[in-house]
């Protein structure tokens, strides 16, 4: 095991190292001059060369490639080009929304899919099993930007139950329970669409498994047959999704966040793209690059308690 947590630990730097590279490069290469969004409007050219030799932009690729890269090893990933805000600190204010954001949409990811998977496997071919089918399909099917949208003229606009917009109260109390549970529903309903259909789908397949018949042979009740002989076995390559969807809900709020205007890392770094703020972008994706490996690290680790015939070589 410890072996294991070394060499993935050694593959995410390297895989690091490359995604850093990746993003430097195309916001090296893409249109726009920094130097003219920082300057402004009434910028001289020799003011716009004084920038560019005090942010480094007049260096060779590699070189401004080197500088960055020295920058990151040491926790230090620039400033941004709009407010001179070191970027760590911008990326740390926003977050913990971020964070709140996806865990909270992933439990109701986790619950409702695999309640409505164990369902539907258990009454295969019946109407319930129609029902969850449909709402699998159509989960996966509905754009997010629809949902928020639709979610707050029903629930913000007309019935006033629940605040259209924001995510400043801490999650612990009333209101910020209220103002996290339509963007985590619009966000959580694709993954629980997916893990609904894996687990139907993997039920389905150890279902019918002879350690599972052997087990109804002896007598087994049948409440113990489905949770610890089916289950079980069968949430394998359920926490496969629920792993991946995790780590693709911390770098897939964007449009969430835009939705609920929520000031999350999602909205920060649609900002610095459209402001051509260079280091925020490489920091934010850097950042979510960072825990998606991460995840499936703890992913991998979680496998071997699950089933210990697991052994990663």
């Amino acid at each position: 095991m410890a072996a294991m947590i070394v060499r993935r630990f050694i593959q995410l730097v390297f895989l690091l190292f490359g995604i850093s590279f990746l993003v430097f490069s195309s916001m090296y290469l893409a249109p726009g001059d920094p130097a003219s969004m920082i300057g402004g409007p009434t910028a001289t050219e020799s003011d716009l060369e004084a920038i560019r030799d005090n942010l480094g932009l007049n260096e060779p690729f590699l070189a401004q490639y080197g500088n960055y890269l020295a920058g990151v090893v040491q926790g230090d990933l620039g400033f941004s080009y709009q407010t001179r805000q070191p970027v760590s600190e911008a990326i740390a204010i926003r977050f913990p929304n971020t964070l709140k954001l996806a865990i909270a949409s992933m439990v109701i990811a986790v619950l409702i899919g695999i309640f409505a998977g164990l369902i539907s496997a258990l009454k295969h071919n019946s109407w319930m099993d129609l029902t969850s089918t449909t709402f699998a399909l159509a989960g996966i099917s509905i754009p997010n930007f629809w949902l928020g949208a639709l979610l707050i003229l029903i629930f913000s606009v007309n019935l006033q139950w629940l605040p259209v917009a924001g995510l400043s109260d801490p999650w612990f109390t009333v209101e910020g329970m209220k103002q996290l549970i339509l963007p985590a529903i619009t966000l959580g309903t694709g993954s629980a669409a997916m893990i609904a259909r894996m687990v139907r789908s993997s039920m389905l397949e150890v279902v019918r498994a002879d350690y599972v018949r052997t087990a109804r042979a002896k007598g087994v009740k049948e409440r113990n047959v489905i949770w610890i002989h089916t289950l079980k076995n069968a949430m394998i390559p359920v926490i496969t999704v629920i792993g991946l969807n995790f780590g693709a809900l911390l770098g897939g709020t964007i449009i969430t966040e835009k939705v609920f205007a929520i000031n999350g890392v999602g909205r920060l770094m649609i900002d610095a793209i459209a402001a051509r703020d260079f280091p925020m972008v490489q920091g934010s994706v850097l950042l979510v690059a960072t825990l998606f490996v991460l995840v499936n690290l703890i992913v991998d680790i979680v496998y071997t308690y699950i089933d210990p015939r697991i052994k990663f070589q």
